[in-house]
């Protein structure tokens, strides 16, 4: 999301967001400016996705704890040829689920092949990096559009299945219950282009913690 090819700054689209609705201007004032962490190299886009495949559907510290033993396995650059020439017992060491195990190696098959082409993910629409990321096994939508707010930093994603943005809607709004997933991508129409904005947002009206 920067100011070049990629239209507004983040700080001119968070401000535009603040002018379209009072709701999350109060949001803003209270929370300060987005935070993202440094840009995600693209040598470390394949680590990113590893991450998420180990820490999906874990408790924090022990998705960490997990994750910490797998990426220590590897010496040096986390690449799927890395990942290849593991053993699987290593990885099943590492505590990784028999799931886990199988997603992590077929996202190497997949960027090793050709078939997920990470070093171009930067220049593809939204809607081609999610097609292309869900092809790998155990990554679906919400990991994708994940990877596109938080490493490609698109300026658009709006998860409307994520239980943290909807619920933080709800709170911003003083609804009574979290919008679905079809209400919530209505509801965000008015914000385009600006929508990961809003999803960081919600997120901290909720207080979710977020990738990173």
């Amino acid at each position: 999301m920067s100011a070049s090819r990629r239209g507004p700054t983040l700080a001119e689209a968070t401000a535009e967001v603040a002018r379209r609705e009072p709701a999350f201007a109060r949001l803003i004032d209270l929370h300060g400016p987005i935070r993202l962490g440094p840009r995600t190299p693209v040598a470390e886009r394949f680590e990113v996705l590893a991450r998420s495949i180990a820490f999906q559907q874990l408790a924090g510290a022990a998705a960490r704890t997990i994750w910490g033993r797998a990426r220590a396995l590897v010496d040096g650059p986390f690449t799927p040829d890395a990942v290849l020439a593991l053993d699987e017992s290593d990885l099943a060491g590492a505590g990784l689920s028999g799931a886990k195990r199988a997603a992590l190696v077929d996202l190497a098959l997949h960027v090793v092949d050709g078939r997920v082409e990470l070093g171009r993910m930067g220049r593809m629409a939204d809607a081609d990096v999610v097609d292309e990321l869900v092809q790998v096994r155990g990554i679906g939508t919400w990991t994708a559009e994940m990877f596109l707010l938080f490493t490609l930093r698109r300026p658009d994603v709006w998860p409307v299945t994520d239980l943290g943005v909807r619920n933080g809607w709800a709170r911003t709004f003083g609804s009574p219950a979290a919008p679905t997933p079809k209400e919530l991508d209505a509801l965000g129409q008015r914000f385009r282009p600006h929508r990961s904005v809003v999803a960081w947002y919600c997120w901290r009206a909720c207080d979710t913690v977020l990738p990173g």
